[in-house]
């Protein structure tokens, strides 16, 4: 009886082991594994007096680089994903400033073009003014000239 209650606590054990393994790996069975291996040979290890800091240091600098190139590469698509973002809203912008400096110089060439043609009827009109008030002062001219020399004829 007593061997067989050794065996329970025995299987106990192993299975309060076994979830404090996989509990410690996330739920991650494979890392669970590589942890039980690590501390069974750690524990070797100091039985026999042998030093594994050398091969703690390797196995914990192997996980670091694969964590730490996971989290490179999340960052680089992420970056990736940013300037692509950031190109796009860039190319949205300078069509929208092409296309407002477009209408910039339609509506400004439009206000040169009527800004002329005012300017030039008004131009006109001062001319023709000018013309018929020159051409009525020298009728006037003329004919106060004409009746000075006796030439009036009304």
């Amino acid at each position: 009886m007593a061997s067989r209650r050794a065996l329970q606590i025995g299987g106990a054990t192993v299975g309060v082991g076994a979830v404090y393994y996989l509990y410690s790996a996330g739920g991650n069975p494979s890392v669970a594994e590589k942890k039980l291996e690590h501390d069974v040979s750690a524990a070797g290890a100091r039985l026999k007096g042998q030093d594994t800091s050398t091969k703690e240091a390797q196995k914990k600098a192997e996980v670091v680089a694969k964590e730490a190139g996971a989290t490179l590469d999340r960052t680089v698509d992420t970056v990736r994903g940013e300037v692509r973002q950031a190109d796009r809203v860039i190319t949205a912008k300078m069509h929208e400033a092409g296309s407002k400096l477009d209408q910039l110089k339609d509506d400004g060439s439009k206000k040169f073009d009527s800004a002329y043609k005012d300017t030039s009827k008004e131009l006109q009109q001062t001319a023709d003014t000018f013309d018929k008030t020159v051409n009525q002062k020298t009728a006037e001219a003329k004919s106060g000239i004409s009746s000075w020399l006796g030439f009036g004829g009304k």
